[in-house]
């Protein structure tokens, strides 16, 4: 089984080691072949978006699977994406109906998924600001979750401001990544499409 993933490069870096130590866990002896495709920028879209799926599916060395990631804040105006069911809608339309491609987005951005380690982030920042309330995913356009960080970052006696590359791995470093699929829905989706393929127990 192979299944390849394309993600903004920045997100590759920063959490999708830690999703394959995860699954390794859950798919012992059946994990799948994780082929990432990375961009350095966001995912494609429209015709663009077809052409690499099916490019990925088709080619000398084709994947039995494609997951597209897509934050749903891109961080410019007028956005995409209302929400991850809108920009899921709308990968689904840019590739067409084909059962090999499954579209996710996190909910409004990677960031979201960082939140439930609120007490690590604090200690990377060294400072004490109080965990942003509600459900990670429940945010908008407005104040996404990078932007959470980077106050306390910038708050803080870390020197530096929030880095995805550098600092969402620190942030992930030796967390339990079930804390967040537990919170984080779209999470907790993207995980169970993969733990689906490779004949794992879905989490419930």
């Amino acid at each position: 089984m192979k299944i390849t993933l394309i993600v903004e490069g920045k997100t590759e870096k920063a959490f999708v080691p830690h999703l394959r130590r995860f699954l390794e866990t859950r798919l012992s002896g059946r994990m799948p072949a994780i082929h990432v495709n990375k961009y350095d920028g966001r995912v494609p879209k429209e015709d663009k978006l077809k052409r690499v799926v099916l490019n990925q599916l088709e080619g000398r060395d084709p994947s039995d699977l494609v997951i597209a990631l897509t934050d749903v804040y891109t961080g410019t105006a007028p956005h995409d994406f209302r929400d991850a069911a809108d920009a899921k809608a709308k990968l689904r339309a840019w590739v067409g109906d084909n059962p090999r491609f499954e579209p996710h987005a996190a909910q409004y951005e990677f960031e979201a998924w960082l939140l439930p380690y609120w007490d690590r982030i604090k200690a990377i920042a060294r400072h004490n600001q109080a965990a942003p309330t509600g459900n990670p995913e429940s945010v908008n356009h407005d104040h996404p979750p990078a932007r959470r960080i980077g106050e306390i970052f910038r708050r803080g006696g870390c020197r530096d401001d929030y880095s995805k590359t550098r600092d969402g791995p620190r942030i992930l470093e030796g967390q339990d990544l079930s804390v967040a699929i537990n919170q984080c829905p779209e999470l907790k989706a993207l995980v169970n499409t993969i733990l689906y393929v490779g004949g794992g127990q879905p989490i419930r």
